[in-house]
């Protein structure tokens, strides 16, 4: 039988708010007339089952699955008024689940916040009186806490200005810090009734423990304002220290399993310890417990909390008391301190399920059913409007990503022809000078700075040490060991002959075979490392004064005069031959015709890129006009 085969361990559920009747009709009417020119009695019907709905899924309704299926239902109908009367305002009451203040507000927004409270706290309800020992019961337990932190997430993640305390920032956050570590204590139940492994439970207690133990520090800054019931900080105190000594015998049990004997019994007696806190407060709130006083627990919660810690605190004392025996009589472990031991890993299983999931599933979608005031705006216009606007939508993003594409394609064209560098350098020689700013290609001047750049950053000479350095020090490090393994094995054989067949150890050299066949086997990769490294050195050694003259400042003179000096027998437009004036004034013309017609035909590429962009803009306008005039329209 597991650790808690009853499942007893009491849950906390969320209050429910409260509220008063509240006039839909007439705003709704108002509406009609006003905004869409209609008569309103046309929709007298779609009126009366709206208020009824609200009426249904607020007053009177239990925490039951009824009760949950009429809020699903209010608020996906709240969900889809919103869009069609987003300007309408109607006086919304409700009571704070906590201090039950009334605070009255006209935005859909605060209706629409309240009844995802109602429909948290109706989950919280529905998960808390499930009956866990049932496996079908485990499971809905687990899904409904984690909608509930999901309910309650959302509300803290869009609605920003809360006008009551209980959908404030710091509520709403203690109350999903609450919820999660319930789920995560029914995910631990669910583990031990499957018998999954001690080390994977005792990491799921250690977060339920972290969980309830950061509880308990969050909830004093609520203590003095009177707004949670007391009854629930006792709760979370004593299974913070409940599940610090469940993790702890969890971990024992697989520390013992895994040999660590003095661990395990450390383990224990820190779990007994935790047990004994555990059970010392949960029998004080047994004896001071008042169902009245606590609606939001379990009638049985003082009871069933004693009776679970009172439990677990004997079957630690008895795993202690029966590890103390085995140490003394069989295993002398050293016992270690506690502060010692290693930290218990922690395992989060337990995350919000959103409200997009909740009401994405088609169970929900049924029971919302179709738009009450469908008839007022078909939701196929709306829908036709939409699939009008996407498909410009699409038609613009494609003619973006064109445009994008050509730009692309010309700028890597110019780049891979070198015509921005190239060109002032050609236009200079045309017009006489000396070849433009520099006598080095754009491709030499490239190398040079990528190179000076890898220099900087991390040289090769350092890099040649460091691998040197670093080969020295492995090989030291193999051939220590080898001596460390040679001493060892004549150490060894000297004791063998020294105390004939009182020496048992078994000879070293069968024990060590592994461990020299590795050594010789890195030893030979570090030889032929070696190898390979002096290759890449010949290789070094045979570019290095051509990468220094690259870097030199000398460069751009050697260069110079290589070109000065080439043969004439080159096609290259670099090397043109100078054999006479005319011939050179007439290679100048040439090149200046060139320049000239590549200048015209980047200025064709610069005109046709803006003609491009203020076309691409004429678009969009054009498709923004055509958006605001159908909107306007309806």
């Amino acid at each position: 039988m597991s650790l808690l085969s009853a499942h007893n361990s009491p849950m906390i559920s969320i209050p429910k708010k409260t509220t008063e009747e509240v006039d839909w009709t007439t705003p709704i009417r108002n509406a009609i007339a006003h905004s869409y020119g209609e008569d309103p009695d046309n929709y007298a019907q779609e009126c009366a089952n709206l208020q009824r709905c609200r009426q249904d899924a607020v007053k009177g309704a239990g925490s039951d699955m009824t009760a949950k299926d009429l809020l699903h239902k209010y608020f996906g109908q709240l969900e889809l008024l919103e869009l069609r009367f987003s300007e309408i305002r109607v006086n919304f009451p409700w009571r704070d689940a906590f201090t039950n203040k009334l605070i009255t507000q006209t935005s859909i927004a605060y209706e629409k916040a309240s009844i995802i409270f109602q429909i948290a706290a109706t989950h919280s309800a529905i998960a808390a009186s499930q009956n866990r020992s049932d496996p079908e019961g485990l499971k809905r337990a687990f899904y409904y806490f984690r909608t509930t932190a999901g309910m309650l997430t959302y509300i803290n993640d869009n609605f920003l200005h809360a006008p009551s305390l209980d959908l404030s920032r710091e509520v709403i956050k203690f109350l999903v810090g609450i919820i999660l570590a319930q789920a995560t204590e029914v995910f631990f139940e669910k583990c031990t009734d499957e018998k999954k492994g001690n080390a994977l439970v005792a990491k799921i207690a250690a977060q339920a423990a972290f969980m309830y133990n950061a509880l308990t520090e969050e909830v004093k800054e609520f203590m003095g304002k009177g707004i949670f019931d007391r009854n629930w900080v006792t709760v979370i105190q004593t299974k913070a220290k409940y599940f610090t000594s469940v993790s702890q015998y969890y971990r024992g049990l697989a520390d013992s399993a895994a040999g660590k004997h003095g661990d395990a019994l450390v383990r224990f007696t820190v779990a007994e310890s935790a047990a004994k806190e555990a059970n010392r407060t949960a029998s004080s709130f047994a004896s001071l417990f008042v169902t009245q006083m606590s609606p939001n627990l379990p009638p049985d919660a003082g009871p069933a909390l004693q009776e679970l810690t009172k439990a677990h605190l004997a079957l630690v004392t008895d795993k202690k008391n029966e590890a103390q025996r085995e140490n003394d009589l069989i295993y002398h472990s050293i016992l270690p301190t506690p502060e010692t031991l290693p930290q218990i890993e922690k395992a989060a299983v337990a995350t919000p399920i959103t409200i997009q999931e909740v009401y994405a599933s088609p169970d929900v979608q049924r029971v919302i059913g179709q738009d009450m005031f469908i008839r007022l705006i078909p939701l196929s216009v709306h829908e036709s409007a939409s699939v009008y606007s996407e498909e410009k939508a699409k038609l613009v993003r494609g003619e973006v990503e064109r445009a994008d594409n050509a730009e692309v394609e010309v700028k890597s064209a110019l780049d891979a022809l070198g015509i921005k560098e190239g060109l002032p350098r050609f236009k200079a020689i045309a017009e006489g000078g000396v070849g433009g700013e520099t006598e080095l290609p754009a491709e030499v001047r490239r190398w040079k700075e990528d190179i000076a750049l890898m220099e900087e950053r991390e040289g090769v000479e350092g890099i040649m040490s460091e691998l040197n350095r670093m080969k020295e020090t492995v090989k030291h490090e193999l051939e220590s060991i080898s001596h460390d393994l040679d001493s060892e094995s004549r150490e060894c054989e000297a004791m063998r002959v020294k105390y004939d067949h009182l020496w048992t150890q078994a000879p070293s050299s069968g024990l060590t075979k592994t461990i020299r066949q590795d050594l010789k086997s890195h030893l030979s990769a570090l030889d032929a490392a070696a190898q390979s490294d002096q290759q890449v050195v010949r290789l070094w050694e045979s570019v290095r004064s051509e990468i220094r003259l690259l870097l030199s400042p000398e460069v751009e003179d050697v260069f110079r005069a290589s070109t000065q000096s080439a043969g004439a027998g080159t096609e290259n437009l670099l090397d043109l031959d100078i054999g006479s004036e005319a011939k050179d004034d007439e290679e100048r013309v040439k090149i200046g015709q060139f320049v000239d017609e590549i200048e015209e035909r980047l200025g064709r590429l610069n005109k046709i890129s803006h003609e491009r962009g203020q076309v691409l803009k004429d678009l969009k306008d054009k498709v923004l006009c055509t958006d605001l005039g159908i909107r306007r329209h309806h």
